[in-house]
């Protein structure tokens, strides 16, 4: 079974001002339609020191794939996908380029979206927007994926789960 990481980057989110729909919405969507297990959610302000160190510890408490939602637009707090190049190894481009690219196909606004993805150790780490709609569309294109991608991180490729779509 994968654990998963779901991280929140919001001022407002942390500050209690406002009530963060897009991190519950992923672990339910995780959690409904996948055999996985959320095993981490929090909420951080915008601030890259705070948002690499919970994603460092995440990554060595060993969680299989950490999603982040939110910070990841063009607002000058928006620092999520700094704080995930601070501590990734090797970069995925082609994750965070199909969720664009799926994305342009509903609005514009998402040639926007700066999200990354990443490896750390055997952690995946995908930036997605704060939208909540947005969420459901990012996670329609990447479930898909992600058993064969996760199992090639644990080392366990090849096996008959790695050719089943979640």
């Amino acid at each position: 079974m994968f654990l998963v990481g779901i991280l929140t980057v919001s001022d407002r989110g942390a500050s209690g001002a406002y009530e963060d729909r897009s991190g519950p919405l992923m672990a339910k969507i995780i959690e409904d339609r996948t055999p996985w297990q959320v095993a981490q959610q929090s909420i951080v302000a915008d601030q890259i020191e705070v948002i690499a160190s919970t994603l460092r510890a995440w990554c060595d408490e060993g969680l299989h794939l950490i999603l982040t939602t939110g910070g990841t637009g063009f607002a000058p707090r928006d620092v999520t996908p700094e704080a995930t190049r601070l501590i990734i190894e090797r970069d995925t481009p082609g994750i965070a380029e199909a969720l664009r690219a799926e994305s342009l196909k509903v609005t514009q606004h998402a040639m926007l979206s700066r999200g990354v993805a990443g490896i750390r150790r055997q952690t995946l780490i995908v930036n997605l927007p704060g939208n909540p709609k947005a969420i459901r569309e990012n996670l329609a294109v990447l479930l898909p994926v992600l058993p064969h991608a996760l199992e090639l991180l644990s080392g366990n490729a090849g096996t008959e789960a790695s050719h089943r779509s979640v």
